[in-house]
């Protein structure tokens, strides 16, 4: 723990990046407050407009055994369903899979009767779960990112692009007030380690389809958001959904993760400034890599992921002319 501290230490002064001694993520401020209102009261508008409890059944397969489960429509979601299949399936469950082709959020109400599976990081096929994982860890890059910058350093997270494993890195574009930044060490450390910091809490990743509206007034003070909004809404039903963990709300497609504490080992790789045109500062592209709490791997074998997370990600740029964000769906097809 010595060691640690000393090294965190090393931050000189000249750093962007708030130090460990100076900076908590469980500081807030006005401006999240007011989101987190908002998202809450709309939150509970949606469950009182339920009204008359219906019943559903949902035809669980899998392990143990396969089952019917009597659930409350608009209201049960697929983590309370795991619920009663008990605690080992649901700590491992990472999404749902519904009638066999659609992948859907551990936390979202389910709407009628259907047949669900539940996907974990084992399974033969991965490549959904693997897609969810990466994904979440794009969502939360963004929450640590947000508070991490002093004072002085004005922030606004931008977007982060559709995951792609195989890229070798998760994404997160930024707009920060620094003309040409390249962080140290030390600050990509400061970084990792309060992204585990944040993770470690254990939040559920709430979500919740809100309109257009409501969307532009949570994000009012963010221009790059709401330049996005309309688009997504138009390609949604008028709709957009909202990803929460702790006080932090963002935009994605999703499915993502249901709990913060399915990211083991983490680390922020760089930050590399990008060439692109989008007024009001640099944009730069946070990159990490990441493993499900759930799985092992050497120390060597991690430094070799770490070593292809620092390179730029090859992920399409943004740019002033086309509005670039995840395609707002709040369903994802298996196939993708």
């Amino acid at each position: 723990m010595n060691s640690l501290r000393k090294q965190l230490n090393c931050i000189t002064s000249k750093s962007y990046i708030k130090t460990i001694t100076y900076r908590c993520l469980a500081t807030v401020t006005e401006e999240i407050t007011r989101q987190n209102d908002i998202f809450v009261a709309e939150q509970q508008r949606q469950k009182e407009e339920v009204g008359r409890i219906e019943k559903i059944e949902v035809q669980y397969e899998g392990v143990p055994a396969n089952e019917t489960l009597v659930m409350n429509k608009f209201l049960s979601t697929p983590y309370d369903c795991a619920k009663h299949l008990g605690d080992k399936i649901r700590d491992k469950s990472v999404v749902a899979l519904l009638n066999g082709e659609t992948l859907w959020h551990m936390h979202r109400p389910l709407p009628d009767s259907c047949r669900l599976e539940l996907l974990h990081y084992n399974i033969p096929n991965p490549a959904a779960v693997n897609k969810t994982f990466w994904r979440s860890c794009s969502f939360l890059l963004g929450a640590v990112i947000s508070d991490a910058f002093k004072d002085n350093v004005n922030v606004q997270l931008h977007s982060f692009p559709s995951p792609n494993v195989k890229s070798g890195s998760f994404v997160y574009d930024v707009q920060l007030s620094l003309d040409d930044w390249k962080p140290t060490e030390s600050e990509l450390k400061v970084l990792s380690i309060e992204m585990i910091k944040f993770c470690q809490k254990e939040f559920h990743l709430e979500c919740l389809d809100v309109s257009k509206d409501i969307a532009l007034e949570i994000f009012q003070n963010n221009p790059h958001k709401t330049q996005q909004i309309p688009d997504i809404a138009e390609h949604n039903g008028d709709k957009v959904t909202l990803y929460k963990a702790g006080t932090h709300i963002d935009i994605s497609k999703g499915p993502m993760v249901p709990n913060t504490r399915h990211l083991g080992r983490i680390t922020v790789a760089n930050a590399i400034k990008l060439d692109t045109d989008i007024p009001g500062g640099p944009i730069y592209r946070f990159q990490g890599v990441a493993l499900p709490a759930a799985i092992t791997l050497n120390h060597f074998a991690y430094s070799i992921l770490e070593e292809r997370a620092r390179i730029l990600n090859s992920a399409r740029i943004p740019g002033s002319q086309g509005v670039d964000n995840e395609d707002n769906s709040f369903i994802s097809r298996i196939a993708q």
